[in-house]
């Protein structure tokens, strides 16, 4: 009767085990369904707004963050209201985009009834004001001159038509808040311009229409500060004679310019001075720009989606001198050291470039306004198709197929 009795128990703990065995299984299917159908949306810092951890820990909240990371596939741009104005940026003196600038004009005004913004350099070209049948569209321009005029409230996106540079051009039209930038590439390399003009009509309808992909590009804000010394009674004092402030989407580049000696600058980061640049320069580059100049002097290509600031010395006078990256949002700072034989030159994404000279300060963070680029499919497949078809990246010739034969060789 007792071995009865504990056979029954048995199979009745088995039961019991089998039943929460099977409710697990039922229980992890669910979740993991769940997880599956919802992931995209979660943030890389933990659910939004708030970010915990565990039942009581979280993120102390900070009203400078500069930026808020998430999933790329979750990155949708939409429309409060629907757009009515629009900036076309073209490259000056390109006798090539005389014809798709027109087409595309017309487009906007007649078909569309958008409110074009153009340059007012762009009109100079007689090409452009000589054009009797283009005429009554120019009449419908609004025109605008760079660094004297502000367009920043009244553009509602941003069509560009060339290369790369192009949109760096059209990003420093813009110092703090950019509209959504849509790239043809109609230029020589076209890394940053996914969208071909052979189908403009329908790509631009999208757009306007709303609900595409985007790629939030963050910028570097670049502080250069330039200093003199004044004599007192008491002793000599520096003092500020002017300060530029610059939003960049590449790089900052610090070179020793026409000079023969090697450029001598001091790195500081959160304030510390962590090392001395003794070479030809140094880059200091978004993971935008990390396809750029910085890729050519041996960084690492990094998606435009990771939060990141990236030190790349030129031609360095150490071999353990490597490149860096460093967290979205710290302070860099870079001078020139007291023993530097030379001044030294900065420039912003290839423009403005100008001497620094002992006591200037280079200040440089990420930057609170990204250029939203718009994709052509998302931002992962766009920018591996960049890698591919304009770096060449990873393309080789095939190794040939082995057979059983040969392999017995």
């Amino acid at each position: 009767m007792p071995r009865v009795c504990k056979a029954v128990k048995a199979k009745g703990g088995y039961f019991e085990e089998s039943l929460f065995v099977v409710i697990s299984i039922k229980i992890i299917t669910c979740f993991s369904l769940s997880f599956k159908c919802f992931r995209r949306n979660q943030s890389l810092h933990g659910p939004s707004p708030v970010t915990t951890f565990g039942p009581k820990a979280c993120m102390l909240q900070n009203p400078h963050a500069v930026m808020h990371i998430q999933d790329p596939a979750s990155q949708r741009l939409t429309w409060n209201k629907p757009p009515k104005s629009v900036l076309v940026v073209k490259k000056i003196q390109d006798a090539s985009l005389l014809q798709p600038f027109k087409e595309l004009c017309v487009f906007l005004t007649e078909q569309k009834n958008m409110i074009v913004y153009v340059e007012s350099k762009v009109l100079a070209d007689t090409a452009i004001a000589g054009d009797e049948s283009f005429g009554a569209v120019i009449q419908k321009f609004c025109t605008f001159r760079e660094d004297l005029d502000d367009i920043s409230n009244r553009v509602d996106f941003i069509i560009c038509l060339g290369g790369d540079g192009t949109l760096l051009y059209a990003s420093s039209l813009f110092q703090e808040s950019v509209p959504p930038v849509m790239a043809f590439h109609l230029g020589s390399l076209g890394f940053l311009t996914p969208f071909k003009f052979d189908t403009y009509q329908s790509q631009v309808t999208q757009i306007i229409e709303g609900n595409t992909a985007i790629i939030l590009r963050s910028r570097l804000r670049v502080r250069v500060v330039k200093k003199g010394i004044i004599m007192t009674n008491v002793s000599l004092v520096n003092v500020a004679l002017g300060v530029l402030v610059q939003q960049v989407l590449n790089e900052v580049v610090v070179d020793r310019g026409p000079s023969s000696y090697l450029s001598n600058v001091d790195l500081f980061l959160d304030g510390h001075l962590i090392t001395t640049v003794q070479g030809d320069g140094v880059i200091v580059s978004t993971p935008t720009g990390s396809t750029a100049y910085a890729v050519a002097a041996g960084a690492s290509m990094i998606h435009p989606n990771v939060p990141a600031i990236m030190i790349t010395p030129i031609c360095p006078h150490s071999l353990s001198f490597r490149p860096i990256v460093v967290p979205a949002g710290v302070e860099l700072k870079i001078m020139l050291s007291r023993d530097a034989r030379n001044t030294a030159w900065v420039s912003f994404d290839g423009r403005k470039r100008q001497e620094i000279c002992h006591g200037d300060s280079i200040t440089i963070t990420t930057s609170c306004f990204p250029v939203p680029s718009i994709c052509f499919r998302d931002p992962v497949n766009d920018w591996f198709e960049s890698l591919s078809q304009c770096l060449h990246w990873n393309v080789r010739k095939k190794q040939n197929y082995l057979s059983s034969e040969e392999e017995e060789f």
